[in-house]
């Protein structure tokens, strides 16, 4: 499976189960799950179990279904066409619905179970760049990392802004994260602007932190020579809205700057807060 496809981090649009939804006989209860999954014309899906695969049965060949040790890749052929797929491991068998084919915004990127015997919520969101986009290899696709966050605690009347993860490719980065609305009001996301800080003097004790998001006083921690803004590629959001107790998910995509040495420190800015900007730092 050598195809460029285009970036995508998929979006978690949980829909209605159909009325007549697919039911297996006789099985135990770690079995039982039956997980959805969005998918989209040209464009691969991923599945990462805690175990190697050892078999893999789809219900139509209108879906393209391969896997390489502990990981399955979905890609549809046909549109307008649904069906199951079963993964078998040592310990388990896993159970889907492959959704027909529909749009890259709502289509699932990858989806991680923490183990092969239990199924983990699908967490992934999606987005993608249009076609006319730079594409990347699969490898450059898996190749992700999670962003990972000292302390987080969703704070209450507080817009809040969470990395989730980043995907990079030459000198291009995407990124995923997250905005959760804990205020009375509805919050419009608007467009979102990444910064990387001009020669940054990041403290000794953050240098190990690379893929981290640094909360507001490590942040404040981290002198430079001024932030200068990056080249936006793309982005987009799941729902530019975001009505009080929600969230939604979004990705954009920035060219990075060629050259420099020691740590690399981003900051994503998102606008119309009136208690100011909502903002997340984080060292590459």
């Amino acid at each position: 499976m050598n195809k460029r496809v285009a970036l995508v981090f998929s979006a978690l649009i949980l829909g209605a189960w159909p009325a007549m939804a697919q039911k297996i006989e006789t099985q135990v209860d770690a079995n039982a799950a039956i997980t959805r999954v969005e998918t989209a014309l040209n464009h691969l899906t991923v599945i990462q179990l805690g175990e190697p695969v050892l078999s893999v049965a789809a219900g139509s060949e209108a879906f393209k279904v391969e896997w390489r040790e502990n990981k399955v890749f979905i890609e549809p052929t046909e549109p307008n066409v649904s069906t199951n797929l079963f993964i078998w491991t040592k310990s388990a068998r896993l159970n889907y619905e492959l959704e027909p084919a529909g749009t890259v915004a709502r289509m699932d990127f990858a989806i991680d179970e923490a183990s092969a015997g239990t199924p983990t919520p699908k967490t992934a969101a999606a987005v993608a760049d249009p076609p006319s986009q730079a594409t990347v290899t699969k490898a450059s696709l898996l190749g992700g990392k999670p962003v990972r966050l000292a302390s987080y605690k969703l704070e209450k009347n507080r817009v809040q802004l969470v990395v989730k993860d980043l995907y990079r490719q030459a000198d291009r980065l995407y990124i995923r994260y997250t905005v959760d609305n804990t205020t009375q009001h509805a919050y419009e996301v608007g467009k979102s602007q990444v910064f990387f800080l001009q020669e940054p003097q990041v403290p000794a004790a953050l240098t190990d932190r690379r893929e981290w998001q640094l909360t507001a006083s490590e942040a404040e921690r981290i002198d430079s020579q001024g932030q200068r803004p990056l080249e936006i590629i793309h982005q987009e959001v799941r729902s530019a809205r975001v009505e009080p107790g929600q969230e939604t998910v979004g990705v954009v995509g920035v060219r990075l700057p060629s050259g420099g040495r020691g740590p690399f420190v981003i900051r994503l800015v998102l606008p119309n807060y009136e208690r100011g900007e909502v903002a997340a730092t984080v060292i590459l």
